[in-house]
């Protein structure tokens, strides 16, 4: 895959990938701390309805996916606060609606032939300069707010009621944890599609979780997990004419599958 370097498309690939990597391996880890996968794979379908809005008015993809996503985040957070029990009916109604926006609005964009494959099961060869430039910007945001609220974070997402009682404000970190999911899904969307973005932000996290004594640890490990997994996956991708996010999770899966085998061995 060397040769293929000198390509641009190749190299925005490569940084987008591992952008997006230790994006998602700071962001999935906040994700499985606190039991939230079922609410970003929500919110990951919904964000079909903000790839429909962007279409039919012609914004950028990124700009209405992610307002879409921040909304849908937004509600799920005040739902899980004020209807927890009644949270998976909810995720389930904004999941349906979410991708029938998207649908109904593509159906209706006048002269649009949507390739719905790349949306689905991502198309991290078609990455943009600009597409570099959020992903790069979301990673600094993320750092930011990882490392500047850390302790915070840590403590509303292993014993909220502990963190409630210190005098942390759990509702505005758990809103903020939601939306950083909204925007991780986003870009992870371009990436590995949004029916397999889920997988990208749970595999090296279980990994990284069993390699690692703290939140802190995990982070980075998942993020140099999810790096690997997703270079292997663009390069078989290219090498062999293969649909990049399918190559990708099918690597983290394998992965999974060898470390879970040793694991049991040893």
């Amino acid at each position: 895959m060397l040769d293929a370097l000198s390509y641009e498309f190749i190299q925005n690939a490569l940084i987008a990938g591992i952008l997006v990597s230790f994006i998602a391996g700071i962001i999935g880890s906040l994700i499985v701390a606190n039991r939230i996968v079922f609410l970003a794979g929500g919110i990951a379908h919904a964000a079909y309805g903000g790839i429909g809005i962007a279409i039919f008015t012609g914004i950028p993809i990124f700009l209405g996916t992610s307002l879409f996503a921040i909304v849908a985040a937004l509600f799920m957070a005040i739902v899980t606060i004020k209807q927890r029990e009644r949270v998976d009916i909810f995720v389930g109604l904004i999941w349906a609606v979410g991708m029938a926006i998207g649908i109904i609005l593509i159906d209706l964009t006048p002269g649009y032939n949507v390739d719905l494959m790349s949306y689905l099961f991502g198309s991290i060869l078609a990455v943009s300069r600009d597409d570099l430039y959020y992903m790069g910007g979301l990673f600094v945001v993320v750092l930011f707010a990882v490392t500047f609220w850390y302790r915070s974070i840590l403590a509303v997402s292993y014993d909220s009621e502990y963190a409630s009682l210190s005098g942390i404000n759990v509702k505005f970190f758990y809103t903020l944890i939601l939306i950083l999911s909204a925007l991780t899904v986003v870009i992870a969307i371009k990436v590995v599609g949004l029916i397999l973005v889920i997988a990208l932000l749970t595999i090296p996290i279980y990994i990284a979780q069993n390699l690692s004594s703290s939140l802190y640890s995990m982070m980075i490990i998942a993020g140099f997990i999810a790096s690997f997994f997703t270079t292997v996956g663009l390069w078989l991708s290219y090498s062999f004419d293969l649909t990049s996010g399918a190559s990708i999770i099918l690597v983290s899966a394998f992965s999974l599958m060898l470390f879970m085998i040793f694991s049991k061995n040893r």
